[in-house]
């Protein structure tokens, strides 16, 4: 089996340590792993800010980039869930077609494609779990609780394979953090408040950390958390699954 690494672009910048992670928890599951160094951004702000339109070349290039493997996978929801309901090239219809079918977010490729049922890692502390919109709603990575229907998530599923680690219920547990890609930018203030309600809600059942599929939802919270002086960290998933010494 042949895997592509597609880091997303603040993943790159920020947290180069997500991308180590989840490379190492990748090989360490048996998988041949090819990072594609011409990478660039996937093209998901343009399109989110209206400008679809002008995402061709971003198009053009993950296309490239990406071909010639049997799957794609990425530590984030949001990137991978763009490239799978927005990937086109007028050049290569069918290719990029297929490219969007086969991009996987870790925490599905693990379950879905992988099927991992034991994970070596421990994690001996209280973690309070994050449903990104993207992922939830988007690449159905769990649940949604509006509706009447078997619980489940795939972040959680995996979680649960990693000893010694304390997973907390919270009270609204997919509620959205207020994030939104530029939304946090456009609406500064309502984001702002989204992701103070949604830190409350970890802090309020004495999370150490807080952990998540996308770091962008845990790069907003990380932020409010760091001005409000508390002790809560973030850490995404990979870090966990590939056991990290906190």
């Amino acid at each position: 089996m042949k895997v592509a690494l597609f880091i997303p672009c603040y993943v790159d910048q920020f947290y180069p340590q997500v991308a180590i992670a989840t490379l190492e928890l990748l090989e360490n599951l048996g998988i041949d792993v090819t990072y594609p160094s011409s990478q660039t951004c996937c093209g998901q702000p343009m399109a989110n800010s209206g400008f679809e339109h002008l995402t061709g070349g971003c198009n053009s290039l993950f296309v490239k980039n990406f071909s010639g493997f049997d799957y794609i996978v990425a530590p984030s929801g949001s990137c991978v869930l763009h490239i799978r309901e927005h990937l086109h090239d007028e050049n290569e219809p069918e290719l990029a077609k297929h490219i969007a079918a086969t991009t996987y977010e870790l925490t599905s490729f693990l379950t879905d494609i992988l099927k991992v049922d034991v994970l070596k890692s421990s994690f001996p502390h209280k973690v309070g779990m994050h449903q990104s919109c993207h992922g939830q709603r988007g690449l159905k990575l769990s649940q949604m609780t509006e509706l009447n229907a078997p619980d489940f998530s795939k972040p959680g599923q995996l979680l649960n394979l990693v000893k010694d680690i304390e997973l907390v219920e919270l009270d609204r547990k997919d509620e959205c953090c207020g994030f939104g890609g530029t939304f946090c930018v456009a609406e500064e203030t309502v984001s702002v408040k989204m992701g103070k309600d949604r830190v409350k809600d970890h802090a309020k059942h004495h999370v150490e950390y807080i952990t998540g599929v996308d770091l962008s939802c845990l790069m907003h919270m990380e932020g409010i958390l760091n001005r409000q002086q508390s002790p809560i960290k973030i850490i995404h998933i990979a870090e966990i699954l590939n056991g990290v010494k906190a």
